[in-house]
C-alpha cells in the first residue's frame, strides 16, 4: 500500500504543479486555455477575474507543496493528513463543476467529470490505511492521526538527541 500511496502523492504533487504553476503565473492563458488539448473549460464558466485565478493557482501550488514535504517525510499520518486535504478540495470541486455541465459540450463535460475524478481519487488512496500485517493501528480517525504524528515527532527528536 505503501508503493501506492507514493505514486498517489507524486500524482497529485504533479497536478498541483501544472495546474498550479499555469494559473498562478499565466492567468490570462489559464482562462483562455485550460486543460489544452482537451478543450477550454475555464472561459466557458464565467467572465475572466485575474485575482480568482491566481488565489486558485496559489492554493494548487500550496497543496503542490505540502505534498512534496509528504513525499519527503514519508508517514502513514502525513499520508492521511495530505489525503484529507486533496479529498475535501477534489470532492467540493467535483461537486460544483457536476452541477454545473450545461454551459459544456459532451466532450468537455465528459473530459472535465473524468480529470475531476481522477484527481479525487488521488486524495481518496491516501486516506487508506496502510496494512500493518494484522498487528492494530494506532487509532482510526483524527486520534489515529494525531497519535500518529505525535510518534513521528518523538522519533525525530530522539534521532536529533533530544
Amino acid at each position: 500500500m505503501r508503493r501506492l500511496h507514493i505514486i498517489a502523492l507524486a500524482g497529485s504533487t504533479a497536478l498541483g504543479l501544472f495546474v498550479g504553476g499555469w494559473a498562478y503565473l499565466a492567468a490570462q492563458s489559464f482562462y483562455d486555455s485550460f486543460p489544452g488539448v482537451l478543450g477550454s473549460w475555464v472561459s466557458v464558466d464565467g467572465p475572466f477575474n485575474e485575482h480568482l485565478i491566481r488565489d486558485v493557482g496559489a492554493m494548487y501550488l500550496a497543496l503542490a507543496a505540502a505534498s512534496i514535504g509528504g513525499l519527503i517525510r514519508r508517514s502513514a499520518a502525513v499520508f492521511r493528513v495530505l489525503g484529507l486535504a486533496w479529498t475535501v478540495f477534489g470532492g467540493l470541486h467535483f461537486a460544483y463543476h457536476a452541477m454545473h455541465l450545461a454551459h459544456m459540450d459532451p466532450e468537455s463535460a465528459i473530459g472535465e467529470m473524468v480529470a475531476l475524478g481522477v484527481s479525487l481519487a488521488l486524495g481518496i488512496v491516501l486516506l487508506i490505511p496502510e496494512r500493518t500485517g494484522g498487528a492494530p493501528t494506532s487509532g482510526e480517525g483524527l486520534q489515529g492521526i494525531v497519535t500518529e504524528l505525535a510518534h513521528d515527532a518523538a522519533v525525530d527528536e530522539a534521532a536529533r538527541g533530544g
